[in-house]
């Protein structure tokens, strides 16, 4: 976040005005709280163990996440999409909280499939986001590119359909 913070002014991914520039951090930092609480799905007594150790613990986990916190994580965005005074969450031009929120809406989309799939029609405007994102022409190519590494199960979005209900 705080790399983002430093970077998103220089590369034009952040409002000009200072309120601007820490609204953008604010939401960057939620950002980060929502990938922590997707990545302890598969690791809710310790990072140190492996998800095959505490796999009772994941699906009730899991089943936790997908049932009260993805829908105030989404649901927190959508409202800020709702009171923007544009299309992108920091208002009328796209920003790194843009960014970063269409690839945790991907990483939720990889995880948890059916789960994601059965919520989508509650956030129209995130939907939207993700969608506008996506087809930018030069994240459509880059998205459409051997550089985008794939999601994995090594990483912070994994895919174990035990806990996608």
């Amino acid at each position: 976040a705080n790399i983002l913070l430093f970077l998103g002014p220089r590369l034009g991914l952040a409002p000009r005005a200072e309120a601007g520039r820490l609204w953008a951090h604010q939401l960057q930092l939620t950002v980060a709280d929502f990938v922590l609480e997707t990545h302890d799905t598969h690791h809710p007594i310790a990072g140190s163990l492996y998800y095959e150790d505490q796999r009772p613990e994941a699906k009730r986990r899991a089943a936790l996440f997908l049932r009260e916190r993805v829908a105030k994580f989404l649901g927190y965005f959508e409202q800020v999409l709702s009171r923007s005074r544009g299309r992108w969450m920091t208002g009328g031009k796209l920003s790194y909280a843009d960014l970063s929120v269409f690839q945790a809406i991907e990483g939720l989309r990889y995880a948890f499939p059916n789960a994601t799939a059965r919520r989508a029609f509650r956030y129209p405007r995130l939907m939207a986001l993700r969608d506008s994102v996506a087809s930018r022409p030069r994240i459509a190519r880059y998205l459409a590119s051997d550089r985008r590494l794939p999601f994995n199960e090594m990483d912070i979005w994994r895919h174990s359909p035990e806990l996608d209900r």
